[in-house]
């Protein structure tokens, strides 16, 4: 078996395609329209997604609706990086929101930070200098 993707229901899908592609660096893979079903999917990956061994993540717009109630299950998306705290600056410059500046995780040494995307879903930044997979 192999992850393909993560699924997030968005409120504006231009919105959050800005952001995960010019924010945090993606890019847009493809995208696909259903009127009849009333919605429209984006899928977003590092380095080409799935056709180069890695995962995405579906963006995922129904028709009417601007925003959801995120729950109490739902954790975060996580992301490797080389520094996190010039990727939190990096960030902060493109206009996201960091909720968590870079530091250590509580308990451990692992450089580690939050920002959220324009639907409040957190994704967590790694550090991974000095880190294996």
């Amino acid at each position: 078996m192999k992850m393909l993707h993560t699924m997030l229901r968005v409120g504006d899908l231009q919105r959050s395609i800005q952001f995960y592609t010019e924010i945090l660096g993606m890019e847009l893979l493809r995208q696909t329209d259903r009127p009849e079903q009333k919605y429209t999917l984006a899928f977003v990956a590092y380095n080409g997604g799935n056709a180069n061994g890695e995962a995405e993540i579906e963006l995922t717009y129904n028709y009417g609706a601007d925003n959801y109630e995120l729950g109490t299950a739902y954790g975060h998306v996580a992301l490797g990086v080389d520094n996190v705290a010039e990727t939190c600056d990096r960030i902060k410059a493109a206009g996201g929101n960091v909720t968590r500046e870079a530091g250590p995780v509580k308990g451990g040494s692992t450089i580690i930070a939050f920002v959220e995307d324009p639907d409040n879903y957190k994704i967590e930044l790694i550090e991974m200098a000095g880190r294996e997979i």
